[in-house]
């Protein structure tokens, strides 16, 4: 257990800990399946908890929350701020991936997290991978994510939305992992009260979307074919994770869980 927690910290810690029973209460009221919960210890000091459902609607699901701290390695100190005289670290996160068994229904992610060093900042943000037709979902997706982003900031849609195009890009193939959403690292504007709303009203707006999402396409009936380009484009999901997912290779390289960094992975999937 990571002691000695400042307020700001000990308040996203316990809000991270919110949202993740917030999450998987609605997931198995819709689901009818139970999470099961796994806790682990990280390398340093402090460790998470993995939470994984392989339920009726939702085929592989995962709700991971941590909470660590430790030292950089000098290969990663460089590539983060406020490291430059202390490799010290603290950091706490939310990390939640859905591979749904319908076809009609996308793989979404989300995920959140703060982290100090010498500075610190808000970090996250959520997208949406379809594999079959998606249109009128997607308008109404970033429409209600573009209304929070500009409560806080009429800025924010746009670089974030921005971010997370550039972010979630198969380089390989030149094509994007899904539709998008938003994504953002070292947000400080210097108001941490402001700061922690956005992330708060970002993981109540995903944890809203989702549930109505899933409840609005889980008793429609899909064909093998639709599951067949499910199946491939799963595969791009893979490839984007094991080549350019930051977060899996921060997880790698900082001594966190495997399963838990790996609980992304979709179940099935094929390449042509």
């Amino acid at each position: 257990m990571v002691k000695n927690l400042n307020n700001e910290q000990k308040q996203v810690k316990n809000w991270f800990f919110d949202l993740r029973n917030i999450l998987v209460k609605k997931i198995e009221n819709i689901d009818k399946s139970k999470f099961t919960f796994t806790d682990w210890l990280h390398s340093g000091k402090g460790g998470g908890t993995m939470g994984k459902i392989n339920g009726n609607i939702i085929e592989k699901g995962g709700v991971n929350i941590s909470t660590v701290s430790g030292k950089f390695s000098e290969n990663i100190r460089s590539k983060i701020p406020g490291t430059e005289k202390n490799p010290s670290y603290w950091a706490t996160g939310i990390s939640v991936v859905l591979h749904p068994l319908s076809p009609l229904l996308p793989s979404i992610h989300f995920n959140s997290r703060y982290l100090n060093t010498e500075k610190s900042w808000f970090g996250g943000g959520m997208d949406i991978t379809p594999s079959n037709e998606f249109d009128k979902e997607k308008k109404v997706f970033h429409k209600k994510l573009k209304f929070i982003c500009d409560k806080h900031d009429p800025s924010y849609y746009l670089h974030h939305k921005k971010w997370c195009d550039d972010y979630f890009f198969l380089k390989h193939r030149n094509e994007p992992r899904g539709i998008g959403g938003i994504f953002f690292d070292h947000l400080n504007t210097g108001d941490f009260k402001n700061d922690f709303e956005y992330i708060i009203d970002i993981g109540n707006f995903f944890s809203t979307y989702v549930n109505d999402l899933i409840i609005k396409y889980k008793d429609i009936k899909w064909t093998e074919q639709q599951k067949e380009i499910q199946l491939l484009k799963r595969g791009r999901y893979v490839e984007f994770n094991l080549l350019y997912d930051r977060g899996t290779k921060f997880g790698i390289e900082t001594g966190g869980n495997t399963d838990a960094i790996l609980m992304s992975m979709p179940p099935n999937a094929k390449w042509k």
